[in-house]
């Protein structure tokens, strides 16, 4: 993989953070694929519609979005993003703070951006695995 693909994709995924932190619907349009398929930490598909809505009427307001752990996988025309993030916010004016992973599957669009067009995230949770049964 070579330093500029991964300069872009580092570039795509630090304008992500900063339109989410900044509810820049703007700028989620223009990261987010029209069909893209979320899955939430709590098992939710949402759309780009419902992603950007959120943003737009102020449901979700994100105070802090502090990655980890990131690792990327990419070729010309696909990235898959996994990264630990440390979240808090409000949803619906209620308090929240997460410790979550994220997938995403970034594409190079028709227009020569890159854009997500699949996701997930779970919550992190410690483990003992000693008592961990697969």
């Amino acid at each position: 993989m070579s330093t500029e693909l991964m300069q872009q994709i580092a570039v795509a995924e630090e304008r992500l953070r900063l339109a989410m932190l900044a509810s820049d619907v703007t700028a989620l349009d223009e990261l987010i694929a029209p069909e893209l398929i979320f899955t939430n930490h709590l098992g939710h598909v949402l759309t780009k519609q419902d992603d950007v809505e959120l943003h737009r009427t102020g449901l979700l307001k994100l105070h802090q979005l502090q990655p980890s752990e990131q690792q990327v996988q990419a070729s010309a025309q696909l990235a898959v993003v996994s990264v630990r993030m440390r979240v808090s916010g409000a949803y619906g004016g209620l308090p929240f703070e997460e410790d979550l992973r994220y997938t995403r599957v970034w594409r190079m669009a028709a227009n020569g951006n890159w854009e997500i067009v699949a996701g997930h995230s779970s919550r992190v949770q410690a483990v003992s695995y000693t008592h961990l049964t697969l």
